[in-house]
C-alpha cells in the first residue's frame, strides 16, 4: 500500500459526520444498508397487535392498570419519541395519569428536562409522569431476588410496583452482553448500583464468552436474563435501526422470545467476516448520540479491536461533546494507575470494586493489543490522562501510521463503529 491512490470515506462523527481520505485498498466495513420501513407506525402497531409469545398488547392491559414504560436514556438512539406515543395511542383506554415513563439510566447521570423533551417530545414530557431512575438511592429500589451468580438483585421500586410493565429499546451487537435490547433494558437499565456492580464485575467482563454477537454461553446475557425475569416485563417493544437511525424492523411480545428473534435478525445484518487482521483500523462510535462521551467511545474501539493485529493501531473519531463524562468513576479509575497493564491488574484483584470499572477493564485490554488514537473535541491533556494518544488530524495520523507499518499495511474502516461488528473468519 503506497498511500497515493486514495478514496474518501464519511465517518459518523457527531451530528454532521467527518470525511477522511483513506487508501484505495482499505476495506470499508459498513452495516448492510437496510431501508427504513415504509410505514414505521404501521409496522409498530402491527407488532403490538400480533406479538411473539404474548396476547396483543391492548388485550393484556386493563383500564385500571398502572403502566410503567421503561425507556433507554439519551446516550442511546432508541426512537423513544416515536415508540412511546405509539404505545400510548394503542393503550388509549388507560388514563394518562396511570402511566409512568422510567428513564433506564443504569448508573448514568439523570437527563435534564430539555434532554427528555429531545428524547420524547414536548407533549409527552408535559402530560406523562417521568422518573429518572436512580441506582444510588436505596429508598427508590426494591429487592427482587438473588441470581445463580450470587448477586442480590435490586430494581426500581416504581417499576416493580406497577401492575403492567413494558420495556422498550433497540437491538444491536453489544461488546460484552452479545446484544443490547431485551433483558438489558431492565438489567442494568433500572437496577440498583450494587446489582450493576455485580453485573459488571471483572470475572463477568473478562469471561471469554462475554463478547459481541454471542448469546449462548454468555454469562453477562444470562445474568441479565435471570435478573430481568425476577420482575419480568409483561411486554417488550424493541426495534432495529439503520445508520440513519431509521427503524428497519420491529420485535414485540415476550421479552425473551421476541428479543431472540430480533438478535438473529441483527446477527444476519450487522456481523461482518474478514479474512485476516489489519495493521490499522479506523473506527467511530456511530456518531450522535452514541459518541457524546469518551466512556461510550470504548465500544467503537472494542469493535475495532476484534480485527486489529497485536501491535497495530486503532484510530477513533468520536466527538465527545459531553466530555469524559464528568459523572461516574470512569475518569477517576483511569487515574488510579499509570499504565493499562497496572489498571487491569488492579481491576482483576477480587478486593477491588468500583462502578465503571468494567469500561476501564475493556479499554485496558484493547490498549494492551493496539496503540489507540482519539480524534475528538477533548483537549490533549484530557485525552492523555485517559491513556489515549490525541489526534489533531486523522488524515495526518493515518499517514504517520502508514509510514510506520510500510507499503503492505492493511487498513480497515468502520464508518459507523459498533453498528457493524467485524470478526476474523476461523481457518
Amino acid at each position: 500500500m503506497n498511500g497515493e491512490a486514495m478514496k474518501t470515506v464519511k465517518l459518523a462523527y457527531g451530528k454532521l459526520g467527518l470525511e477522511l481520505p483513506v487508501p484505495d485498498d482499505a476495506q470499508v466495513i459498513e452495516p448492510k444498508h437496510l431501508e427504513a420501513m415504509a410505514d414505521e407506525a404501521g409496522a409498530v402497531f402491527a407488532a403490538l397487535r400480533n406479538p411473539l409469545g404474548t396476547p396483543p398488547l391492548k388485550d393484556m392491559v386493563k383500564a385500571t392498570d398502572t403502566v410503567s414504560i421503561v425507556i433507554s436514556d439519551i446516550t442511546r438512539p432508541t426512537p423513544n419519541h416515536k415508540l412511546v406515543p405509539w404505545l400510548l395511542q394503542e393503550l388509549s383506554h388507560v388514563p394518562k395519569a396511570q402511566f409512568v415513563i422510567i428513564n433506564g439510566l443504569g448508573s448514568h447521570r439523570a437527563n435534564t428536562r430539555e434532554e427528555l423533551i429531545q428524547m420524547l417530545g414536548q407533549e409527552i414530557v408535559d402530560t406523562i409522569r417521568i422518573e429518572n431512575h436512580d441506582a444510588f438511592d436505596d429508598t427508590k429500589l426494591v429487592h427482587v431476588g438473588r441470581n445463580t451468580y450470587g448477586s442480590e438483585v435490586f430494581f426500581n421500586k416504581t417499576y416493580v410496583e406497577s401492575t403492567f410493565k413494558i420495556v422498550t429499546g433497540f437491538i444491536e451487537p453489544h461488546f460484552f452482553a452479545g446484544f443490547s435490547g431485551g433483558p438489558k433494558g431492565i438489567q442494568p437499565g433500572i437496577a440498583g448500583i450494587k446489582t450493576i456492580l455485580d453485573f459488571h464485575n471483572a470475572e463477568m467482563i473478562g469471561h471469554p464468552n462475554s463478547t459481541w454477537g454471542l448469546l449462548e454461553g454468555n454469562i453477562l446475557q444470562d445474568s441479565a436474563t435471570q435478573n430481568c425475569l425476577m420482575a419480568k416485563p409483561h411486554f417488550m417493544l424493541n426495534v432495529t435501526l439503520n445508520g440513519a437511525k431509521e427503524i428497519t424492523a420491529v420485535f414485540a411480545g415476550d421479552v425473551i422470545q421476541a428479543h431472540r428473534v430480533g438478535c438473529e435478525f441483527v446477527r444476519e445484518n450487522a456481523m461482518y467476516a474478514v479474512d485476516a487482521e489489519f495493521d490499522i483500523v479506523i473506527t467511530t462510535n456511530s456518531g450522535y448520540p452514541l459518541d457524546q462521551n469518551l466512556y461510550q467511545t470504548v465500544k467503537g474501539m472494542s469493535a475495532a479491536a476484534l480485527i486489529v493485529k497485536k501491535g497495530g493501531a486503532i484510530l477513533s473519531a468520536s466527538e465527545c461533546s459531553d466530555g469524559v463524562p464528568n459523572h461516574g468513576n470512569y475518569a477517576k479509575i483511569l487515574q488510579m494507575r499509570e499504565t493499562p497493564e497496572e489498571l487491569l491488574a488492579m481491576i482483576e484483584d477480587p478486593t477491588f470494586s468500583m462502578f465503571d470499572q468494567w469500561q476501564v477493564q475493556v479499554q485496558s485490554i484493547i490498549q494492551l493489543k493496539a496503540d489507540c488514537y482519539l480524534f475528538s473535541l477533548l483537549d490533549d491533556e484530557t485525552v492523555l490522562r485517559a491513556k489515549f494518544k490525541p489526534s489533531h488530524d486523522l488524515g495526518v495520523t493515518l499517514a504517520e501510521k502508514l509510514a510506520q507499518y510500510g507499503p503492505h499495511a492493511r487498513v480497515a474502516v468502520l464508518p459507523y463503529g459498533p453498528l457493524t461488528i467485524p470478526y476474523v473468519k476461523k481457518p
